[in-house]
């Protein structure tokens, strides 16, 4: 949704009540008496019965709960969060504090985490596999030197989508059970030199690899794929100057999410997620 459009609705707090309500594909009733004869209370935050003529707040155990602000205002944030703007500009702009809008934005982001853990995707085919650092400059050598940084080992399927996890290290046994949980045997797994990668081989991938200090691609033999995820990654997550640990992976996965969905409404699809339904 443009912000044309979006402006026209958040300006009055029914429609944008009335906007989550077409969004909301499960029916709504009263849960008093379970009459579906219900309408909105003029610019209140709540619905009526027509039959027992008792309000009662709409989308009661949605995550648009969580953050008491009006619901013009959340469709704001979502929609700034949908553009990549960070939390202290998203503040100026809806005139929400930095506090709450911190938290609501982190509450975006929760949503996300668990949408993502309802998908049980099998990568198969031609799959990139590389890791990369996180939190500053990597110094000494590869698998060493990582220390106050995050690892993040990737998985590309080609033409299809990317999986990323935090791991604690780049060892064979990690790199193995990492890529055992998320790629079909079988398939052709390219990665770089790095002897983390060898044991692939022999558990049942195809294991082809290419030797970055020489050439970046050897015919179908490259990384290339997972390498623009990173570059996609880091580049937006340089403008929150430093992510404390304990929330990284709200982060990083909503990078991966966001480059899985790159051809979807994003707005729409976050509006679903914060409204606890199905995206249809």
């Amino acid at each position: 949704m443009d912000f044309l459009s979006l402006g026209k609705i958040i300006s009055d707090e029914k429609e944008s009540l009335e906007f989550l309500r077409s969004r909301y594909n499960k029916r709504i009733h009263c849960p008093f008496c379970k009459s579906r004869q219900i309408y909105i209370m003029g610019s209140r935050r709540q619905f009526r019965c027509r039959k027992c003529k008792k309000d009662f707040k709409p989308f009661a155990h949605s995550r648009f709960q969580l953050v008491k602000i009006p619901y013009s205002k959340w469709l704001a944030l979502v929609k700034l969060f949908e553009l990549s703007v960070s939390a202290l500009v998203a503040s100026e702009q809806t005139r929400t504090s930095y506090k709450t809008t911190l938290k609501a934005f982190g509450i975006i982001r929760l949503s996300i985490l668990e949408e993502l853990a309802k998908t049980d995707d099998v990568l198969r085919g031609e799959i990139e596999a590389d890791e990369a650092y996180f939190g500053g400059r990597r110094k000494g050598n590869r698998g060493r030197g990582a220390r106050n940084k995050t690892i993040v080992f990737g998985i590309l399927e080609r033409n299809g989508k990317v999986s990323v996890d935090i791991v604690k290290n780049v060892s064979a046994k990690t790199l193995l059970a990492s890529t055992v949980k998320k790629v079909k045997r079988g398939s052709i797994v390219y990665t770089d030199k790095w002897r983390g990668y060898d044991s692939l081989m022999f558990s049942g991938y195809r294991h082809m690899s290419v030797d970055h200090q020489k050439r970046f691609a050897n015919g179908r033999v490259y990384i290339n794929g997972i390498e623009g995820f990173w570059s996609f990654a880091k580049e937006r997550m340089m403008k929150y100057h430093g992510i404390s640990p304990d929330k990284f992976l709200l982060y990083i996965k909503e990078m991966e999410w966001r480059y899985n969905n790159r051809g979807y409404n994003l707005f729409d699809l976050l509006i679903h997620y914060m409204l606890g339904v199905e995206y249809t």
